[in-house]
């Protein structure tokens, strides 16, 4: 009965959320305080709901990781600069206000770097939840936004070591040189289980395996799930394990909302305080913003970045939960965090919605911080001789290029943000350019000859971005063919309203050419 009524309140404050164009995750965290208040305590469900999303959260950033991404400068660097510079200015923040008598902010300066510490962390499940919800994970700054994200953890994590006192077991240093006959098993079973729910079973196998193994290692669970992650990155059907865990980790992950907003009903004091570490927010992701476009990033891929960053963390909560729990500051705080966690949630996510439009609306200041030295994959791109082109090379965008070359155009190119697509293209003979159907600074600098390009095809994962693209191709006086991808009706009516003449219904389609396939086939009988 206990369980139903927080999964149905939830399911309720959840869906008010999504009406008032909120992530749901937002109505999730108002669900917790609204318990806290009626003094509901959780329970074990609960907790291990919190858990397992966590862990299957950070063995699904391990599938999207590339251990090159870290070692770039602008990730690595970016990430260790803003960390400490954060810390810092929030602690001289907290001991400026603590001289004014403020009872929860008292202690002196370690405490005060503890906080700023925990609260230089950004939230990976926003984040993560941002660039999921725009099909972006792959691009330059969604590649970004998790690198950094990552080395925040780690850091944490190496915190959360240091600080517990906890010795790892002399069992752990076998566990680096044991990755790698580790890989190839995990390897070989993957290949093994098929698509369907054997692949589910097995990808919770191994987030809870790698979590298991390392924490009898005397290690933290958490980091073992991201280490098995990894592992498996690069195998082929990482990208569909990863799809294949999405519900499971998103509904597991409703926990967590939950016990964060369980940490207690704010007082007065503890608002005032959240509302002041709210305010450090644009200083927070505009230190990002400065630090990117330092490192030679575009200004558009710092700006989505930043504010894909602009929050607090769950991970700055389990930093203050040990602080708290050794007595450095004050257990108010959790509540303090939790609340300031969720009040970040709620102003980031109408930020983030409207990221592309404040881009474009502030382009030309954003444009000054750049230098002209970019980095190479942030340099203006050419598409050369192309007669078509393609947008979005999934598994629709690979089948519409290989058809066109089939049909007689000599030159097609093809348009993708992931990187290790491209690679995976070029090195099957495809000419695929990497960039972002929703960049703008893309398409003033796209140079393509008329009428030599006959046709454009958008198979972007996300409506919203075809019609973008449309009516970038519309607004550069582009001739010639038009054809898109929607999922529903009322897709196809909005893309046709932006300019595209010809749209193709994904599932009507399909059954239409397969039906024409098996009438068509000479081998039918």
């Amino acid at each position: 009965m206990i369980d139903f009524v927080w999964i149905a309140l939830a399911l309720a404050l959840g869906l008010i959320a999504r009406i008032a164009s909120l992530p749901p995750l937002v109505g999730f965290l108002v669900a917790g305080f609204v318990l806290a208040a009626l003094d509901y305590q959780g329970g074990e469900t609960l907790q291990e709901f919190s858990d397992l999303g966590i862990t299957l959260l950070l063995f699904t950033i391990g599938l999207k990781l590339r251990v090159r991404t870290l070692l770039r400068p602008q990730i690595w660097g970016v990430a260790t600069v803003h960390m400490v510079l954060v810390s810092v200015l929030l602690a001289g923040a907290l001991l400026v206000a603590a001289a004014t008598g403020v009872s929860l902010l008292q202690g002196g300066l370690a405490p005060a770097l503890v906080l700023g510490f925990a609260l230089s962390f950004s939230s990976t499940v926003f984040g993560m939840k941002v660039l999921e919800a725009r099909g972006e994970v792959s691009s330059v700054y969604g590649s970004t936004v998790i690198g950094i994200l990552i080395v925040q953890d780690i850091a944490a994590v190496v915190f959360l070591a240091a600080t517990t006192g906890k010795i790892p077991s002399p069992w752990a240093l076998a566990i680096i040189p044991g990755l790698v006959p580790l890989q190839w098993l995990l390897w070989r079973l993957l290949n093994r289980v098929g698509h369907g729910e054997l692949m589910v079973l097995f990808g919770l196998a191994a987030a809870l395996g790698g979590s298991l193994l390392f924490e009898l290692a005397g290690l933290k669970g958490d980091l073992g799930a991201l280490v098995f992650g990894v592992l498996l990155a690069s195998h082929r059907s990482a990208d569909e394990l990863a799809k294949s865990l999405f519900a499971f980790k998103d509904l597991f992950l409703l926990g967590f909302f939950l016990s964060v907003g369980l940490q207690g009903i704010p007082s007065p004091e503890v608002v005032l305080i959240a509302l002041g570490l709210l305010a450090f927010l644009p200083l927070k992701s505009g230190l990002y913003l400065w630090l990117l476009t330092r490192f030679r990033m575009r200004a558009r891929t710092s700006l989505l970045a930043a504010l894909g960053l602009a929050n607090y963390s769950e991970f700055g909560l389990i930093v203050a939960s040990l602080a708290s729990a050794r007595g450095w500051i004050s257990p108010d705080w959790l509540t303090v965090m939790a609340l300031a966690l969720a009040l970040s949630f709620v102003a980031a996510s109408p930020i983030n919605e409207r990221a592309f439009g404040l881009y474009r609306r502030f382009r030309d200041r954003l444009l000054k911080l750049e230098k002209d030295n970019r980095r190479p994959e942030e340099e203006p791109i050419e598409v050369g001789q192309a007669e078509a082109l393609v947008f979005g090379m999934g598994r629709v965008g690979t089948g519409a290029y290989d058809e066109l070359r089939s049909a007689g155009f000599k030159h097609v190119v093809g348009i993708d943000s992931a990187e290790e697509a491209v690679g995976e293209h070029a090195r099957l003979g495809r000419t695929v350019i990497r960039a972002s159907g929703t960049d703008l600074d893309f398409w003033d600098r796209l140079q393509f000859r008329t009428p030599q390009v006959r046709l454009v095809l958008l198979t972007l994962p996300k409506v919203e971005e075809n019609e973008f693209a449309a009516r970038q191709l519309i607004r550069k006086n582009y001739p010639g063919r038009i054809a898109a991808l929607a999922k529903y009706p009322d897709d196809a009516a909005r893309l046709r309203r932006a300019g595209v003449h010809r749209v193709f219904n994904l599932y009507q389609e399909a059954g239409a050419g397969l039906a024409i396939d098996a009438l068509t086939d000479p081998e039918t009988p």
